[in-house]
């Protein structure tokens, strides 16, 4: 492999400030011509500070079947957001999603938070959460784009951090205790349109892990990917990508993979359209680690019932061949539902086959797996929304250093609710149980977790 290997014993400060480089990186090069001009009130007015208070309790804290410990955690984080977009004149809040327009854009969260355990001291420390999405056409047919996402937590499951995760989403590792790890994952990306949908693009991202834990290992992966999408007519399109993949682990024999994907897409009227792809996915780990290779063909369906409302069909089958495993075939599947509208919003995901799990707490590689995902949200009054989730998650795993772990089955249900009393304060609480069954007794567990916030913006 090209590049060293990653040291356990690192300083993290390099992580931190590699991600923060890349944002002022940013902020100097992009936000700098865009400002030189405005007036120090307007700029100052694009800032908007706020604070978060949370309590949060749970009666399993490490999710250990052995040893269930209480606690209640305590967490003041002090924030602040940066947007280029101008404040609605009702709200006085930001506007969040950029229009065709916007010729440049910038989004900028960073919160740092001050965690404290009631019981278990031994756990406190500082906890931080950061995004940055910048957006900036250089003409009308090149844009540049660059997003940053970085978090520190010590939650035992980690949320999913890619841009085409739901809220709810979590990865399938998870780490045996509380253990602080830090994520910082960068992509800019450009893009050169040739015609009203005809794009080609590069995307690059960086994702480094970071966990301070003995048990479990740190990883970087970088990501190239190119891609095509031309279509030869309104009705007629086609799309081609290419993805290379170079990981490296500490422990874990390090990893250069290729993705190719190729799909036809029919489009019947602005509503409606139907598309086939081919994926092919190779992934080479260095000796004594098992390859493995994987060929998805599939059909889709993509269906606007309404302007607040869209569905996504995707199925398929897929063949997976192992350098000294047989060969596991199995149906392949995505089907998504999405209602956005002022009142109520709502998502339901079915999605199964098979799972990556890399560059996390346990890498715990290739995995036959299937999960369902229900969320609805609803304005019960003018001030205030009440929502109810559920997941069930089924992990079947094929690594050999986990070879007498081999299924997981876990769900979870909750509901929330906030309440917005000012224009400048709002109160949230959510309250959710969730359990793991699986045929390592360890791996067991259940949780009753609770989180009451309260989060105050100057505006």
């Amino acid at each position: 492999m090209w590049f060293a290997k990653v040291k356990k014993g690192e300083d993290m400060k390099e992580i931190k400030k590699i991600g923060w480089v890349c944002w002022f990186l940013v902020l100097f090069f992009i936000l700098t011509p865009s400002t030189g001009h405005a007036d120090l009130g307007d700029i100052l007015l694009r800032f908007q500070p706020y604070i978060n208070f949370s309590e949060v309790y749970s009666n399993n804290i490490n999710l250990d079947p052995n040893n269930e410990t209480t606690d209640f955690i305590t967490t003041v984080s002090p924030g602040i957001k940066f947007s280029t977009a101008p404040r609605s004149v009702t709200t006085g809040q930001l506007r969040e999603t950029p229009t065709a327009e916007d010729r440049f854009r910038l989004d900028l969260d960073f919160q740092p938070g001050f965690v404290f355990y009631g019981k278990e001291e031994d756990n406190n420390y500082i906890r931080l959460y950061g995004t940055l999405n910048a957006l900036y056409s250089l003409t009308q047919n090149i844009t540049f784009r660059v997003r940053d996402y970085l978090i520190q937590s010590d939650e035992i499951r980690e949320m999913e951090y890619a841009q085409t995760a739901i809220e709810g989403e979590y990865l399938l590792s998870r780490t045996a205790r509380r253990a602080p790890y830090l994520r910082n994952v960068f992509e800019p990306s450009a893009e050169y349109r040739f015609g009203r949908e005809n794009i080609i693009a590069i995307n690059y991202r960086n994702n480094l892990y970071r966990i301070q834990s003995r048990m479990l290992e740190d990883s970087t992966e970088n990501f190239f990917n190119p891609r095509l999408i031309y279509w030869f007519d309104i009705r007629n399109g086609v799309s081609f990508e290419y993805g290379l993949t170079l990981g490296n682990f500490q422990e874990m024999p390090d990893l250069v993979g290729h993705i190719a994907a190729g799909r036809y897409t029919y489009r019947f009227n602005p509503q409606t359209s139907i598309f086939g792809e081919y994926t092919y996915l190779k992934r080479d780990f260095e000796s004594p680690s098992t390859d493995y290779g994987i060929q998805r063909p599939s059909l889709g369906l993509e269906h606007n019932f309404s302007p607040t409302l869209s569905a996504r069909v995707q199925l398929g089958y897929y063949w997976a061949n192992f350098t000294r495993s047989p060969t596991t075939t199995n149906p392949f599947y995505r089907i998504m539902l999405t209602q956005i509208a002022r009142r109520t919003t709502y998502t339901l995901l079915f999605h199964g086959g098979y799972l990556e799990d890399l560059f996390d707490a346990e890498n715990l590689g290739f995995t036959k797996y299937h999960r369902a995902m229900g969320r609805i949200s609803h304005e019960l009054l003018q001030k205030m929304n009440v929502g109810l989730f559920g997941s069930y998650e089924w992990a079947k795993f094929f690594r050999a250093a986990i070879e007498n772990r081999e299924v997981d089955r876990i769900w979870a249900a909750g509901g929330n609710a906030s309440y917005q009393p000012l224009r400048w304060l709002n109160l949230s609480l959510e309250v959710s149980y969730r359990e793991n069954h699986s045929n390592i007794r360890n791996s067991n567990y259940s949780e009753i977790h609770g989180i009451f916030r309260i989060t105050a913006t100057l505006i």
